[in-house]
This record gives structure tokens, C-alpha cells and sequence, in this order.
């Protein structure tokens, strides 16, 4: 059997290689160039894409001796991840990058290499389980052993054509057995720290970043209430996300938070903590990952938010779409980010959230 590995030089997907060769596959290993310097207009000193994690890729791959390739979506990239990414900002959403990287580029593209070189597997080094039911005869995305580092969230748009030929050799590890493991086999970069940025905005300024990718300006405006009363001025709508308190710029003796961001009339909604709580949230670009739509609501749990805490619901299908009803309600509920359906350790699927606004327009 046969299998491409996505090597980013960091920690995880070095194990994941070595577990693959010491199960008996036949492996090829690789890195995705994704963009250069310029675009991103800044040095890639700690991103997925700099020389560094390149070289350590590589070295993995020569010690433990399979081949290694540097295939390049640079292209591909700018077009699926970082330009809609600044259409997200400036519909007033807040994206999630690395979703839309794993869906697009690593599940899409670089699969589809594998498949091109006669690979049976695409491998990465993602904390998740994929297991094969055999009563209903479809794979399963489940939640990794090591809780702490799951990243099902990130994963929920895989589909079973996906899943039958992904591995995630890591998902039943913890992350200190991981590093452990490379370190005794002799991997430079047991130690690396993960990384926590945006890959192409590692500095995290990511407003400047569309400031200096797109060259406009993004103009300030006005901080409304929730009444509609004009009670500030904002320094431009992309610079702030729902949920946010820091870095307003304006002060009301008692905390405010921002509600809402509407592009439209370049405002942003500003409130107090206990307006930021809803029982509803709207979700498009449905995936359910047994492939089949529910044909009645269904109870689960749900997460809107990467760190967010799981939150018992219901969930009302409605074709691509979804009205997910909350038993209690969640806290700044962001339109861009995703909801992901739990039930138990398994993942039903997710979609993007939106607002009932946009819904409805």
C-alpha cells in the first residue's frame, strides 16, 4: 500500500510519516508551497511555507528514508484560502482560514496528487480517528484520543469519498507520546513549538495584511448601539470581530462588546455583555459526513467556535442550510466561523455560520 504524506516540518506530521513507514506502506513525503514573501509581505521566519520547516520536512524524510517532493499551489492558494478570506472581512465576517485550507488545498488538491501518483492514502498528522462502521457501511470521523489536541473542528467538511482515503495516524496519541516518539527517533524537530497564527499572517495583523494584499483603505465609521444611536467612531469595520472588548478605542464606565458589523452602512454594533448571548444560530454550506441530509431535527451537541464548549441543541435541516436552537444560549455568535455537530465522540458534520440577516437577503 501506498502512501503521500503532508509534511509541514513541524512535530506532528514527522511522526505521522514514521508510523506510516513502520506499518509497512510504501511512502512518499511533501510539502505544499503555498505562497511566497511578497504575497504575504513579510519574512515566512515561522510559517508553514519558510525554508526552516522545508529543511526539517526533508531531513525527516531522508533519516527515515523515503522520498520527498515540494509541490507548489501557490496559485491555488491565493484563489481558494487568502482572497476569500478578505471578501469574509469585508462582508463583516470572520473567517476561518484553516478550514478552508484543509477543505480546498489539502483535501482537495493534494489528494487529488496522491491519487495522480498511485498513492492508496493521503496522510497527515491531524489529531482525529476515522473508523469504518460496518453495520452502516460509512466512515466515521471521531474525536482524537488526546482531547486537548483535537482537531475534529477543522475536519468536519470531509466527506466519505475523503475519509476512505485520508489516515490520521495520531489520532489515537497524545501529544507528549508524540514528541517522545520523535525525539527518540532522532527528529530535529521533537521539540518545535506548534504554531498558533495564521500561516500567512504570522505577525497577526492580518487588517494590515489586507491593507497591503488588496491596497485599499478601509475608512472608519460609526459605533452604534443597540437602539441605532450613534456613540463613537471605529477606526474601519474589518479591524473588529463579534465578542471583541479590547482595542475599541472608546470607554462607558462598564464593559461593551461588539454585537454585529454591518459593512452596509460601515457601523459596528457595540453592547453590553448580556446582549451578546442567542439561542439561535443559522448555518450554510451544510455537510453531513454520513453523506445523507437528516430528513427530521436532530439532538446533539454543537460548537461555534474552535475553543467553544460544547452546548447541547437541536438542529433543524433545511436543504444546504440549518437552524441550530440551543438548549442555553452561547456567547457572540460569529458569522464566517463554523458549528460543528457532536454527537458524542462522533462528528456529524458542520457548516459555516451566517447571520439571519444575510440569511434572509
Amino acid at each position: 500500500m501506498k502512501a503521500l504524506i503532508a509534511m509541514s516540518g513541524g512535530v506532528d506530521s514527522a511522526v505521522a510519516a514514521l508510523l506510516m513507514k513502520n506499518a509497512g506502506y510504501d511512502c512518499i513525503g511533501c510539502t505544499m508551497r503555498l505562497y511566497e514573501n511578497d504575497t504575504v509581505g513579510l519574512d515566512m521566519l515561522d510559517t508553514c511555507c519558510s525554508l526552516e520547516n522545508t529543511k526539517d520536512a526533508g531531513s525527516v524524510c531522508e533519516r527515515i528514508g523515503i522520498p520527498y517532493h515540494i509541490f507548489h499551489y501557490e496559485n491555488e492558494f491565493r484563489e481558494c484560502v487568502i482572497e476569500p478570506f478578505i471578501r469574509e472581512y469585508e462582508l463583516g465576517r470572520t473567517p476561518n482560514p484553516c478550514i478552508e485550507c484543509n477543505d480546498r488545498l489539502k483535501f482537495g488538491y493534494l489528494l487529488e496528487k496522491a491519487e495522480e501518483m498511485g498513492c492508496d492514502y493521503l496522510v497527515t498528522g491531524h489529531y482525529a480517528v476515522i473508523e469504518y462502521d460496518e453495520a452502516s457501511g460509512r466512515y466515521l470521523l471521531k474525536k482524537a484520543e488526546d482531547i486537548t489536541k483535537d482537531q475534529t473542528y477543522v475536519l468536519y467538511s470531509l466527506t466519505q469519498s475523503q475519509l476512505a482515503h485520508l489516515k490520521f495516524p495520531l489520532g489515537s496519541m497524545t501529544k507528549k507520546q508524540t514528541r517522545e516518539l520523535a525525539g527518540a527517533s532522532g527528529f530535529k524537530n521533537a521539540g518545535k513549538h506548534d504554531s498558533q497564527d495564521i500561516c500567512f499572517v504570522p505577525d497577526g495583523d492580518y487588517a494590515a495584511f489586507m491593507e497591503r494584499y488588496t491596497g485599499k483603505v478601509y475608512p472608519g465609521g460609526n459605533y452604534i448601539d443597540i437602539s441605532g444611536n450613534v456613540i463613537g467612531a471605529h477606526k474601519g469595520y474589518i479591524h473588529y470581530t463579534v465578542g471583541q472588548r479590547k482595542g475599541l478605542g472608546v470607554a462607558f464606565g462598564e464593559p461593551r462588546y461588539v454585537k454585529e458589523i454591518n459593512p452596509a452602512d460601515n457601523t459596528v454594533t457595540l453592547a453590553k455583555d448580556e446582549e451578546l448571548y442567542t439561542d439561535t444560530v443559522y448555518v450554510t454550506g451544510m455537510n453531513w459526513i454520513s453523506g445523507d441530509t437528516p430528513s427530521s431535527p436532530v439532538r446533539c451537541k454543537a460548537k461555534i467556535r474552535y475553543r467553544h464548549r460544547e452546548t447541547d441543541c437541536t438542529v433543524y435541516p433545511e436543504g444546504k442550510n440549518a437552524k441550530i436552537i440551543f438548549d442555553e444560549p452561547v456567547r457572540a455568535v460569529t458569522p464566517g466561523q463554523s458549528a460543528v455537530l457532536y454527537d458524542n465522540d462522533t462528528v456529524l458534520g458542520g457548516g459555516k455560520i451566517i447571520s439571519e440577516r444575510e440569511l434572509k437577503s
